[in-house]
């Protein structure tokens, strides 16, 4: 009896709380000021807010399509570098004295 009554008590509480914090838009069935006085009566009250008031799982939220990746030989940021690159080693390797880079 008193495991029952522990029961009972636990999930009134779990079931003021979701129903607290869940927003107002997402609950289903009643309105939210209704389900608080719906999940009283004991052991009912509480199962009918997570069968029937509670918000279902979300649907996986939309996903924008993802570029694939560039491949470098196609990346006009990388060629610009590359030739950068590219030109620096001719120019020091024509003129050994200017190692500025």
């Amino acid at each position: 009896m008193i495991f029952f009554a522990l029961v009972c008590l636990v999930l009134l509480v779990y079931a003021v709380l979701d129903i607290v914090r869940t927003p107002s838009g997402a609950v289903r069935t009643l309105p939210k000021a209704l389900w608080l006085f719906v999940v009283l009566p004991p052991l009912f009250g509480p199962l009918a807010w997570l069968l029937a008031g509670r918000p279902g799982k979300d649907p996986a939220p939309p996903t924008r399509p993802v570029a694939p990746p560039v491949p470098p030989d196609d990346d006009p940021e990388f060629l610009r570098e590359l030739r950068r690159r590219a030109d620096d080693q001719r120019r020091r390797a024509r003129d050994p004295r200017d190692d500025a880079v």
